[in-house]
């Protein structure tokens, strides 16, 4: 089955700093990604989450839903009490035909904190891979008997963020937990989007695509912004208008068959860039770099 592109409503309004396209309602970002050219969208804090509301107004515009993101703190809820938090998050999904579920790790996360360097986010305790590895794949293994595989998305700011962090992720957890690539956040981490992509190829099961402007990048890094800073500065931007090479990343991912969304998911402030133009410009790159991969 051919990849299928979609989009994360941050274009248009931000869940980590609301104020950022406050004023925009969700029948705009739904009109204005359909017209773009997206056939999918994940989920966003405009979005209602009770399915049998959703689903005709995705519907209504011949979308379908991605996925979205929970925020897991397996560090310190026990197996039971995540799988108790997730039942209306999963619930949501499952019934409207998501297959994969954006899951971080949240605890003592900082990236939704505007006055705290990005560079003080919190380090996995080394004491814990093994137990936590096994904790996730438990709970993966029950959203999968939901129909639901876990994607497990490297953040910013929170415990997973680097390339030795997603080693020892993969290395701790079985194949129930899926991969989230998402080759800004990598980028942005300093790490080779390539050397990740190639090594955990198997088990990329959802890819959110952004592009960095490596010049707004350096200077966030010499100023030791914090991430939302980073967000406002522009250091994110759409497929093809900044550095990362998405010819090679999607090469790889068709020689090992990747046929889930490619979703554009590059917050920046819509007050500056202009969400349908980017959204658009999103799309036809997006589209040119999957064709030429023979992706789609």
């Amino acid at each position: 089955m051919a990849v299928q592109l979609g989009i994360n409503p941050l274009t248009w309004t931000n869940d980590d700093l609301p104020s950022l396209g406050a004023e925009t309602s969700l029948e705009t970002c739904l009109t204005e990604g359909r017209l773009a050219g997206f056939t999918g969208f994940e989920l966003g804090n405009k979005f209602p989450r009770q399915a049998q509301i959703l689903g005709p107004i995705l519907a209504a515009h011949d979308l379908k839903l991605v996925s979205g993101w929970y925020s897991g703190e397996l560090l310190i809820r026990s197996i039971e009490e995540e799988i108790v938090a997730v039942q209306p998050h999963l619930t949501l999904l499952r019934e409207l035909g998501a297959s994969v579920m954006v899951f971080a790790e949240v605890t003592h996360c900082i990236h939704g904190n505007q006055g705290k360097p990005v560079h003080f986010r919190p380090l996995f305790p080394v004491d814990r891979w093994q137990e936590y590895g096994e904790k996730l794949t438990e709970f993966a293994r029950y959203t999968q008997s939901q129909g639901v595989q876990i994607a497990y998305h490297h953040h910013m700011g929170t415990v997973i963020e680097s390339a030795e962090d997603i080693d020892n992720l993969m290395e701790h957890t079985g194949a129930e937990v899926g991969l989230l690539l998402d080759t800004g956040h990598l980028t942005f981490a300093g790490d080779d989007l390539l050397v990740v992509t190639n090594r955990w190829c198997k088990r990329i099961n959802h890819v959110h695509c952004k592009d960095i402007r490596p010049d707004v990048l350096k200077d966030v890094k010499n100023r030791k912004t914090s991430f939302l800073d980073a967000v406002l500065n522009g250091v994110f931007t759409v497929p093809g208008d900044g550095c990362v090479n998405y010819s090679a990343i999607f090469e790889v991912l068709k020689v090992n068959h990747y046929d889930g969304w490619l979703v554009v998911e590059a917050e920046q402030d819509p007050a500056i860039a202009h969400p349908l133009t980017y959204a658009t410009m999103g799309y036809r790159n997006l589209q040119r770099f999957a064709k030429e991969a023979n992706l789609i």
